[in-house]
């Protein structure tokens, strides 16, 4: 089964669903680059997963070792190069709730946040600077 299907809308817009549940995400250029920057645009997207990815696994992680993440964010900023047109960096900067998390908990998510597949996934040149606040 296919994972989704995207429809380009016109006017520089996406819709995308995933097929397994239903939902669906627009993505729309960003201004810079002729679009209105009313939604995600993809580059947004692949940086926004990588936060997403280390919540989950963190999770996961925490779920195994008896301690609670609820409530924790992450913000991410995209820093965009030229020539070509990419993502050079994905600044990370999680907020955990707090919790009094052990030295050995603090090294479960930090080890665990690094280890997500979507981080592996991406191009090696690609800057990830991630911090963790508790």
């Amino acid at each position: 089964m296919a994972t989704s299907k995207i429809t380009y809308n016109g006017g520089l817009r996406t819709t995308s669903v995933h097929e397994r549940s239903g939902n669906e995400i627009i993505t729309d250029a960003p201004i810079d680059n002729k679009g209105q920057g009313a939604a995600f645009s993809p580059t947004d997207l692949l940086a926004t997963s990588l936060g997403n990815c280390m919540l989950t696994i963190v999770g996961i992680a925490a779920n195994e070792h008896g301690f609670n993440i609820d409530g924790a964010t992450c913000e991410i900023t995209k820093i965009m190069a030229e020539n070509p047109r990419r993502v050079s960096e994905i600044v990370v900067n999680f907020q955990f709730p707090a919790n009094d998390y052990s030295d050995k908990d603090k090294k479960i998510i930090e080890r665990s946040a690094n280890t997500c597949p979507v981080a592996f996934s991406l191009h090696p040149d690609l800057k990830k600077t991630v911090s963790f606040n508790y």
